[in-house]
């Protein structure tokens, strides 16, 4: 089939570019379209597929979620141009598309929706000097608090604190508040969420969508453009339309959320999604809103559907945590990435990619990832991400993994999370503290320890969780920085209280697991999953 020669068409008045994170009716860049005179330009280009190797089940999550959100807006009457990856002529970038889009259909300007991401932002820039035409750019209307609102909250505060943050979120939305007070006369319900799963206890089947014809071809099309990233596409059952988005959320609220507090810490083997909403993906991506959803909870709460723990933790998640991590992105870039408080440089372990090493807990977490493109938030922080923390391992390399995983990854989202709060590099811009662990964590939290080749309950020797003294050795390791932290003080007591022949084994176990871990081939030199992102 030969190239698309792009003749001139008759001029539209506007030129309205949706990206495929925008999939919803209501974005601002085509919120007051007039369907008789503009145009919706759509792309599925390979830029955004490799800019990191993506798991194979986010690129076609979105590619099947934007084919499906063209075909709407076509069934409302509105014209739309959508440029397929492997369509003769595709230029495989933004630019480029929107530039032969403007040459097609003439328009007498451009309007988007500002992006998600930095680097879209600053090609946004060089589109105002590039096009013919005017381009406006949107503020996008699907966040609780627009940028600007968070810019202006965290000017001249060093530390940002989402509590903080979230309380006021709470007052400026009235969504859980009885008046001038927080429902159920606290704003946090954290102490109550912390429930270890019983071990008999059988978590509830989970809603999927059977993949339709239009998103059966869009995973051939996956595997065969794009077979060589992470990933398996044979499980893929993510909802790629709103309507299947609203019954996922439905679901959710009637089945999932009355127990989602109680054990939202919570792993178990062959388990991955528990209670947890399985929600991001279709939220990131513009399936839903986050106050759609929001209110949905809270509905839950006042119909005496879901208990106030359970409800309030949600809500936090959303309300606060991410139009919080949405805003700390913004207010701190572009330079945001490059501080690494800790001077960590370890490289990443292949192990990360393979799930193959004796630490079950790592495996367990590095399997369901493949599988399904999904951890859940304890499963990210506290055992691939507690691990990278202590075991010193480079900020960027382990950013770039978080942000190639996860189906519901956007840097937006995935660097303030990974950045500050998982391997605290920023200084403590996000978290009070470092959230480095033990072993005795993730065995009060999980079922995973009972199964793996090291004992938890040992802390020395070649049986020992290695989580064990590797947290002790990043204690001793960034004594000089951390020691001084309000929050710190009762790890560094106790630390100093263990004598030297103590800190000796532990630095002696340390030094021979970090050893023989860096003899492992690194992530880098394997497949190059990162090297595109670092």
């Amino acid at each position: 089939m030969p190239a698309r020669a792009d003749p001139p068409r008759p001029a539209r008045s506007t030129l309205r570019l949706v990206l495929g994170d925008q999939l919803t009716r209501l974005v601002s860049s085509i919120v007051d379209i007039d369907p008789e005179h503009d145009v919706v330009l759509m792309v599925e280009v390979r830029d955004e597929a490799t800019y990191v190797r993506h798991h194979k089940q986010k690129i076609a999550f979105l590619f099947a979620a934007m084919r499906h959100f063209a075909a709407e807006l076509e069934a409302e009457g509105i014209t739309v141009d959508y440029v397929r990856l492997t369509e003769p002529g595709n230029s495989g970038s933004f630019t480029g598309e929107l530039e032969r889009a403007v040459a097609r259909h003439r328009p007498q300007r451009v309007v988007v929706t500002e992006p998600g991401e930095w680097r879209v932002w600053e090609m946004m820039q060089d589109w105002r000097e590039i096009l013919p035409v005017p381009l406006e750019i949107r503020s996008d209307n699907r966040f609780l608090c627009p940028r600007e609102d968070f810019a202006r909250w965290a000017e001249g505060r060093h530390h940002l604190r989402m509590e903080t943050f979230y309380r006021g979120m709470r007052r400026r939305t009235g969504l859980l508040m009885d008046g001038a007070e927080p429902a159920g006369g606290r704003w946090n319900f954290d102490p109550d969420n912390r429930k270890r799963l019983p071990k008999t206890h059988r978590p509830p089947d989970r809603i999927g969508f059977q993949p339709d014809s239009l998103t059966r071809d869009v995973i051939a099309l996956v595997e065969q453009e794009f077979g060589d990233h992470f990933g398996d596409l044979a499980g893929f059952s993510w909802p790629v339309t709103r309507t299947d988005a609203l019954a996922a959320l439905r679901h959710f609220i009637a089945v999932c959320l009355p127990t989602f507090g109680d054990y939202q810490d919570a792993m178990k083997t062959g388990a991955p999604f528990l209670y947890h909403a399985l929600l991001s993906p279709a939220l990131n991506a513009g399936l839903l809103t986050a106050e759609e959803i929001c209110w949905a909870a809270e509905r839950a709460y006042r119909d005496g559907v879901a208990p106030l723990n359970c409800v309030e933790g949600f809500i936090r998640q959303i309300l606060g945590w991410r139009e919080y991590v949405r805003g700390v992105y913004w207010a701190r870039m572009p330079g945001y990435r490059e501080t690494n408080a800790l001077q960590a440089g370890r490289a990443l372990p292949w192990f990360y990619w393979s799930g193959e090493t004796k630490l079950n807990c790592i495996a367990q977490v590095v399997s369901d990832t493949r599988a399904h493109a999904y951890a859940h938030h304890i499963q990210r922080l506290m055992v691939t991400g507690n691990f990278a923390l202590i075991a010193g391992l480079d900020p960027a390399q382990v950013e770039a993994w978080y942000l190639i995983v996860f189906a519901d990854a956007y840097e937006w989202v995935e660097l303030p999370n990974v950045h500050g709060m998982v391997l605290w590099a920023d200084g403590g811009v996000m978290g009070s503290k470092p959230y480095a662990a033990s072993g005795a964590y993730i065995d009060r939290m999980s079922d995973y320890c009972a199964a793996c080749a090291y004992d938890v309950k040992v802390k020395s020797g070649p049986d020992a969780c290695p989580f064990n003294y590797l947290y002790w050795n990043f204690l001793i390791e960034n004594e000089e920085r951390l020691a001084g932290n309000q929050r710190m003080i009762m790890p560094y007591r106790t630390l100093r209280g263990l004598g030297d022949k103590r800190r000796a084994e532990i630095r002696r176990d340390a030094a021979s697991f970090l050893e023989a871990l860096s003899s492992e081939p690194a992530a880098l030199h394997q497949g190059d999953h990162t090297a595109s992102a670092t």
